[in-house]
């Protein structure tokens, strides 16, 4: 697994570091690989915490995640049709788990029917008196996120016709979505309770518990064991690929009768050096062509 299962490190364990400029060089090249692979969300999340000051103990964490990638690199994110236009989130919160300020990590996951398109890992920005409330804020966070795809999907001309369903293993947040009547315990999130109230109020919104044995969101908030790792991410559409790729290699590894032609930037160059022989011009190495500006996406994981 990328994240083992011990307490969180703080920032004076160990010694600090030689080379700090590598260990931020690979911590940020890491978050653009959770674009595609969510399962080390919170594992580069934890290590990009130390990037101000890496110690040997967050190296070991940044190798831990390297030694996981190389043993699988056939995984990726599948995409599928989905049947009927509906969104589902799961959300968690890690209480308290920050050994320095005491403050939790909130995260969360959305599906668009049974594919995942949205996930954040983040540590909270202010510090919870209590579960109930580091829960809460987790839930807002991911009905926020819910929101605005329901208002992308509404643009798009996909409309939504059903209640997003917002599960949660935590009892009291999922009475807090529902009882009308604000305790004077729970006024210090009081803006959270009444944005998601007013979402289940208008039927846009529905709170629902989930046992914590099958909360896969607490793949972006802690570390598992490797038995209940493995069955979160495949729930997460990290899988191996069933489709054949250009070399004729499928997800097992193994090469195919007949390989499928993909498109893409190389199969494209190497064709146009085809018809035009010698005089062909290596489009790569233009600085007036597209493949001189690479596009870089923003990642989805959030520190």
């Amino acid at each position: 697994t990328p994240a083992d299962t011990k307490p969180k490190p703080s920032t004076h364990d160990g010694k600090l570091i030689d080379d700090a400029t590598t260990y931020r060089s690979i911590a940020g090249a890491l978050q653009y690989l959770t674009i595609t692979r969510p399962d080390i969300a919170y594992a580069v999340q934890q290590v990009c915490l130390h990037m101000h000051a890496p110690r040997d103990v967050h190296q070991t964490m940044l190798k831990r995640i390297l030694r996981y990638i190389k043993g699988t690199v056939s995984l990726g994110f599948q995409l599928r049709t989905a049947t009927t236009p509906a969104i589902t989130a799961y959300s968690d919160a890690d209480w308290a788990g920050c050994p320095d300020t005491r403050r939790s990590t909130s995260g969360f996951c959305v599906f668009f029917g049974g594919s995942l398109i949205s996930w954040s890992s983040k540590r909270q920005t202010t510090v919870s008196r209590s579960s109930a409330e580091a829960e809460y804020r987790a839930i807002a966070n991911a009905v926020s996120e819910c929101s605005w795809l329901r208002h992308l999907l509404g643009e798009l001309l996909c409309k939504v016709p059903t209640a997003t369903v917002a599960f949660c293993d935590n009892i009291s947040s999922v009475y807090m979505s529902r009882n009308p009547v604000h305790h004077r315990r729970t006024k210090h999130i009081e803006l959270d309770i009444h944005f998601v109230r007013e979402k289940v109020a208008i039927g846009e919104l529905r709170v629902t518990h989930v046992p914590s044995a099958r909360q896969i969101t607490d793949v972006f908030t802690k570390g598992l064991p490797s038995a209940l790792f493995f069955d979160f991410r495949d729930s997460l559409s990290v899988q191996a690929p069933d489709v054949e790729t250009a070399g004729g290699v499928n997800g097992s590894g193994l090469p195919t009768a007949r390989p499928v032609r993909v498109f893409s930037a190389s199969n494209l160059l190497r064709t146009t050096r085809s018809r035009h022989g010698h005089r062909s011009v290596d489009h790569a190495h233009s600085p007036h062509s597209l493949h001189a500006r690479p596009v870089i996406a923003r990642p989805r994981c959030r520190f």
